[in-house]
């Protein structure tokens, strides 16, 4: 392995430049670490480099740079989250061969399904497996981990909705919200949401129609 994690000598590859994928790649710069995060957002990698000025290194993701990428990595996070979709298998068994022996791979989208061909849901109480000479940590629910960190989170992000809800009644709050209206799956036996539909193979109605 090039270096430990937390060392000035380890590289960490973040698939992935959303939110999540961000403050993996923070946490890991705050560790001294060699952070690169790829994405296929090049408006969202010009975010990050400006918001980290430079600090965290950014790539914009094809098959054969995410192989070099991976080869290269001690540590392999991978935060690539569809809302409402199975997450994409990016990171193939034939990058993963090609790693060094005791790099890890954390799969943050593994609630998704996960990001890497190997991944498989496993437990805080049995975090870890190995794959060729790598590590991989594939816990479902990561947040439960600290859990009054994350309902405090959780709590600030939904509050907004649920005082919507409470004043205007749902169905008038998500006519007049777009982004609430995203959360609707399922009204009167109607499927609403396309990544539910897509991944299922199942017929989906219009949130306008099934709110009328």
């Amino acid at each position: 392995m090039g270096g430990i994690p937390g060392t000035t000598e380890a590289n960490v590859l973040v698939v992935g430049g959303g939110m999540v994928g961000e403050q993996a790649a923070v946490m890991a710069l705050g560790m001294h670490a060699d952070v690169t995060v790829m994405d296929l957002d090049v408006d969202r990698l010009g975010q990050i480099a400006a918001m980290h000025h430079g600090d965290i290194r950014t790539r914009y993701s094809t098959s054969l740079d995410l192989a070099e990428q991976v080869a290269r990595a001690d540590v392999v996070v991978g935060s690539v989250l569809i809302p409402g979709k199975k997450a994409p298998k990016l990171v193939t068994d034939e990058m993963v061969a090609a790693m060094k022996p005791g790099s890890v791979l954390v799969d943050v989208a593994i609630d998704q399904g996960g990001c890497f061909e190997h991944s498989r849901p496993t437990t805080h109480d049995d975090p870890i497996f190995r794959v060729h000479d790598t590590i991989y940590y594939c816990v479902a629910n990561m947040p439960g981990s600290v859990p009054v960190t994350a309902t405090a989170a959780l709590n600030n992000s939904t509050l907004p909705y649920i005082l919507k809800i409470a004043g205007a009644g749902w169905r008038e709050a998500l006519r007049s919200d777009s982004a609430l209206a995203k959360g609707l799956h399922t009204h009167a036996g109607m499927l609403t949401h396309d990544g539910t539909g897509e991944a299922h193979g199942l017929e989906v109605t219009a949130v306008e129609t099934a709110l009328r």
